[in-house]
Parts: C-alpha cells; sequence; structure tokens
C-alpha cells in the first residue's frame, strides 16, 4: 500500500486518529477484509502493536471483527465512519451547551458572580476600556451590551455592516422590552439599503452621510468600530465613558451624523 505522506496526515487529522490508527485503518480500506499479520505487512505498523491498534479502531467503529480461525478484520466504509462522527460530536456539542446552560443555576457561579461584583466596584468608569478582536469576539460583546441596556441602545453603522450583523443584533434586539428600552438606528449608505434593511428588520431608521460604526448603550457604554470596510478582521474598542458616549448621541440629535 502505497499513500502519499499528505493523505495520511490528513487523514490522522480529519479522523481524530493516531499515526498507527490511521496507516492500520487505510490498510483494512486497500484490502476490505485482512488477518492481524497481514495488516501489519500491508501497514507497515509494528505487528505487537497491530493487535492493539485493531482492537482500538474496532471499538470506534472504524473496523468490525470476522469471528473464524484467524480472525480477520472488516473495514468500515469512509461514509459510515463519518456519519457516525458526525452524530457523535453533535451529541457531544448538545451535552456540552445543556452543561453550559445549567451552570447558572450552580452555587459555584453565583460565587463567580459575586466575585466579579466585588472586584469590579473599584474600579474607576473611566479605567474600564478594552480592545476587541475578530467578529465573533464583537458579536459577542454586542449582544452582551444590548442585553444590559435599561433605557436606551444606540447605533450608528453602514448599511453593509448592518446586513453583516442582523441576523446576530436582531435575535437580540427583538427580546428586549420596546416600551422601557429606547431604540434608535442610524445607518449610511445607498438609501434603498437603509430602507430595504429599516422594512426588513421592521425598524425606524434615520438615513445618515456619516460612515462611522458605533453601538452606545444608556449612553454611556460604548463600542467602536475601527478597521476598515473590507478589512478581513474587525477591529473594536470598548469604552464605559458617558462623556464620550453623550457627545456621539448628541451629534446625532442635532443633526450632525
Amino acid at each position: 500500500m502505497i499513500l502519499k505522506q499528505e493523505v495520511v496526515n490528513k487523514v490522522k487529522e480529519h479522523f481524530d486518529l493516531n499515526i498507527y490508527e490511521t496507516k492500520v485503518w487505510l490498510a483494512l480500506l486497500s484490502k476490505g477484509i485482512v488477518t492481524a499479520g497481514e495488516t501489519a505487512e500491508i501497514s507497515g505498523v509494528p505487528r505487537s502493536r497491530t493487535y492493539d491498534v485493531l482492537e482500538s479502531l474496532t471499538k470506534r467503529g472504524f473496523s468490525i471483527v470476522k469471528v473464524g480461525k484467524p480472525v480477520r478484520y472488516i473495514a468500515v466504509e469512509p461514509k459510515t465512519v463519518l456519519e457516525r462522527m458526525q452524530t457523535n460530536t453533535l451529541n457531544k456539542a448538545q451535552e456540552k451547551i445543556t452543561t453550559l446552560t445549567n451552570l447558572k443555576d450552580t452555587s459555584e457561579y453565583g460565587e463567580l458572580v459575586q466575585l466579579h461584583r466585588e472586584g469590579i466596584i473599584p474600579i474607576k468608569l473611566e479605567e474600564l476600556s478594552g480592545h476587541i478582536k475578530g467578529r465573533s469576539n464583537i458579536l459577542s460583546k454586542l449582544k452582551e451590551m444590548i442585553d444590559s441596556a435599561d433605557k436606551e441602545i444606540f447605533i450608528h453603522t453602514t448599511t453593509e455592516d448592518f446586513d453583516d450583523k442582523s441576523r446576530v443584533l436582531m435575535s437580540v434586539l427583538n427580546k428586549i422590552n420596546k416600551e422601557k428600552v429606547k431604540l434608535k438606528v442610524s445607518l449610511s449608505g445607498d438609501q434603498y439599503k437603509v430602507r430595504r434593511l429599516a422594512s426588513k428588520n421592521e425598524l425606524k431608521v434615520k438615513e445618515s452621510n456619516q460612515s462611522g460604526k458605533f453601538f452606545i448603550i444608556d449612553k454611556k457604554e460604548l463600542l467602536l468600530l475601527i478597521h476598515p470596510e473590507n478589512a478581513q478582521e474587525e477591529v473594536g474598542v470598548w469604552v464605559n465613558s458617558p462623556y464620550f458616549a453623550n457627545s456621539l448621541i448628541s451629534m446625532f440629535d442635532k443633526g450632525n451624523l
């Protein structure tokens, strides 16, 4: 059996196998049904290790034991292996999600929250700022900010940026108490796109000529996106500054944004 090392490495990585397991499984696939001794000869794996490797592959669903003398091993087709791995991954992910969801109800989580509250109190508001890099991290921060809103949410960005983030943004915005929390949205860009986004998301949107991107919560918490429009990676600056936030909102209310 001659395979390029690149292929062996990719199979090893994608199917989460070690190098011996990879070589033995490939040997099984190439012959269909073989003995442990034949597997060692084909794969190049030491015979003393072949039995353990075959047992491991059988437990994980990569091979089947054919009872008899001598014992033979049958390769499970890649499609079946892949489908089983997908199912197992989804099941493990769901179990993890359930565990994380239930974590909020534990005493340990309560202690973590209390520890954070006690640690954050001595910090001055003007000292609260941070640099956020990456789309997923920025979206996560936006969701956190919107969820914490008590009085007002102000969004000013481009039509392209809002459209890109709309699925995540609207999933959170649709949950806010609109009688309690005031929502203001200002978008720059093509007028047709502005109106289309307003209609699609059932929002009252103000058209703007400014291309800045920022999100303000309760006139004190601000997330400013500072990357170029077509940048490969998003970059943002988060600041807890009532003065800065109010200055931007004041410019908006006066029609300067």
